[in-house]
């Protein structure tokens, strides 16, 4: 067992050797993090169709049913008939309120190709059709 004077003047001469007589911690490197304001997460990759069953409640469409046909394809039908189709229809047939219908109808004419009439039939109702 070393006595009191031989550590101290073991550490004297480490210290007079140039080692400290205790290791000291590493500095911690600062690693390259995200730039100040960018997002914290990034876009993930989309998910592969899962293999697990559905969850309760949920029904799932059977193997050999026809492709659902979207609430604007049935909107676009129902005006392309020669009537056409009222502003009321169309809630009913879709589900819609009336300003949803409106708002759909506004963005479907500005696309190319489909042209849409607008027009009051003989008891004031608004009657939508498509232009030929």
């Amino acid at each position: 067992m070393m006595m009191e004077s031989e550590i101290h003047d073991t550490a004297a001469a480490v210290a007079e050797a140039g080692a400290s007589p205790t290791p000291e911690k590493a500095a911690a490197k600062k690693t390259e993090g995200r730039k100040k304001g960018a997002p914290k997460g990034g876009k993930t990759a989309p998910r592969a169709q899962s293999s697990k069953p559905a969850k309760p409640g949920k029904k799932a469409a059977p193997k050999n049913a026809p492709p659902r046909e979207s609430k604007g394809a049935t909107i676009l039908q129902m005006i392309g008939r020669a009537k056409g189709a009222t502003l009321a229809e169309i809630m009913t047939a879709i589900g819609w309120q009336a300003h949803s219908v409106r708002g759909f109808l506004s963005t479907a004419g500005k696309k190319p190709g489909v042209r849409i009439e607008s027009s009051k039939n003989d008891s004031g109702d608004r009657v939508y059709r498509t232009a030929k």
